[in-house]
């Protein structure tokens, strides 16, 4: 593939990629420097991407991978994550707006409160729209083990959100 149209389907994915990377990381910062390295090993890597294959698939494989190994290298360090709720701002416009921000932060909190297993599996899934081999692909894990995790995860998240008794 042409390296500028490489780049062109990679900038597309960025609102995507930003997105996944934050629920994985459960912190905006933490959130972009993760979308950040994985697009700078996407770059390093391009020649590695098959043609004709998905190439969202492959870069949150990369993605993936590369939160694994700060998770794992964290956890090594003692460190822990930084709470999503330090520094939000308040002054939203409109009761509509802010009950909106303050729902989003209901699932927010939810879905940081899932282990991680079944927060990728949901975030690939519910949020990705990725089928559920794709998404069994990326994480690296036969297909009924996603399907429980999402099940469980959807379960956690309902009675987090207080949907289900």
């Amino acid at each position: 593939m042409d390296p500028d149209a490489f780049g062109d389907e990679l900038v597309q994915l960025l609102p995507r990629m930003r997105r996944f990377a934050r629920g994985l990381a459960r912190d905006a910062a933490d959130g972009d420097d993760l979308c950040q390295a994985t697009i700078e090993r996407a770059l390093k890597s391009r020649q590695q991407w098959q043609g004709g294959t998905r190439l969202d698939a492959w870069v949150y494989t990369i993605m993936r991978n590369i939160w694994v190994d700060q998770v794992r290298a964290r956890n090594r360090r003692g460190q822990t994550f930084v709470a999503e709720e330090a520094g939000h701002g308040v002054g939203d416009p409109g009761d509509a707006a802010i009950e909106a921000h303050v729902e989003l932060g209901n699932v927010g909190r939810a879905m940081g409160r899932l282990p991680p297993e079944q927060r990728e599996a949901v975030m690939l899934v519910l949020v990705e729209g990725f089928a559920y081999k794709e998404a069994a692909q990326i994480i690296g894990c036969p297909m009924g083990t996603l399907t429980s995790r999402l099940v469980r995860g959807r379960e956690a998240l309902m009675r987090g959100l207080g949907d289900v008794a």
